[in-house]
């Protein structure tokens, strides 16, 4: 009797655990749904309140090739900023990317300069924009006497996205098979040809979305612009032009307050190439995957 009471006993015990998991497995699963929901609920609301606004006011002018205080035309800064996509992943993707071939490829665990890199990279991927801002104007604009320009906000911005650009190429190295390495070795390959020939373009997808992110987060920045590059409504004619964005277009016609119809339809263009950047991103991280498993 004793042994049987004491295996009951172990049986309601189990059971009464057994169901606590049971309710706090639905309980962290409502919160996680909760939460999925709320966030996909806000991104719907901010962007169904921009188009609302913004779309009854797009017109014609706003697409000028001059700007006026009549027309407000965006043109030039979207050509401003095709000018500093451009510039910026020209300093930058060549620096990112060499970094992390160094890291995965050929620096060894417990290297000192590796763990630097490293740590520089994280460090700088967690500063505010409006430092990265104040730095280069203290720095491009004053010190180097580059001005207010295109070139000085080009440098600012190359700075702000190789953490993004080295880690997203660092990820995608290692997500490389060794087993391609040790292929190509067998083949007589050497480490040079080994990661320019098989590692790299196995890479690429990940690499490609890792440049694509960072051109969005160009077109979206705004803070650091404004104290490098100005915000002369003008398209820029050379490297030391001051010259504005869409984003820093976006701002000064908000901060005049006499323009916020044309603000929000500014808005709208905004967010439609934000949204086509991150599709275009994922399209072609599957493209390329697909053609690399193929190939």
């Amino acid at each position: 009797m004793t042994v049987r009471k004491e295996n009951i006993k172990k049986r309601s015990g189990t059971h009464r655990k057994s169901h606590r998991c049971d309710v706090i497995s639905i309980a962290l699963r409502l919160a996680v749904n909760l939460a999925a929901v709320t966030t996909a609920a806000v991104l719907i609301f901010i962007i169904v309140y921009i188009l609302i606004n913004g779309i009854p006011y797009i017109s014609a002018d706003l697409f000028a090739w001059k700007y006026n205080s009549e027309n407000v035309s965006m043109m030039p800064a979207i050509v401003n900023t095709i000018y500093m996509i451009a510039l910026a992943l020209l300093f930058s993707v060549p620096v990112g990317i060499g970094s992390a071939i160094y890291l995965t490829e050929y620096a060894k665990r417990g290297n000192k300069i590796a763990a630097c890199v490293k740590l520089t990279a994280e460090t700088l991927s967690g500063i505010p924009s409006i430092v990265y801002g104040l730095f280069g104007q203290l720095f491009f604009v004053k010190y180097l006497h580059m001005g207010l320009s295109l070139i000085s906000g080009a440098l600012t911005l190359a700075i702000m996205i190789l953490p993004l650009i080295m880690r997203t190429t660092e990820e995608a190295l290692v997500a490389v098979p060794d087993s391609y390495r040790e292929g190509s070795f067998g083949l007589g390959a050497g480490k040079l040809r080994t990661v320019f020939s098989v590692v790299l373009p196995s890479a690429v997808p990940g690499i490609i979305s890792g440049v694509i992110l960072a051109i969005g987060r160009i077109v979206g920045e705004s803070a650091a612009l404004i104290f490098t590059a100005g915000t002369v409504a003008e398209a820029a004619t050379s490297l030391l032009s001051s010259a504005r964005t869409l984003a820093v277009h976006m701002y000064a016609l908000s901060d005049e307050g006499l323009y916020l119809n044309q603000t929000y339809a500014t808005a709208v263009i905004l967010l439609v190439i934000v949204i086509f950047i991150n599709a275009l991103s994922e399209y072609t991280a599957k493209l390329l995957g697909g053609k690399t498993r193929n190939g």
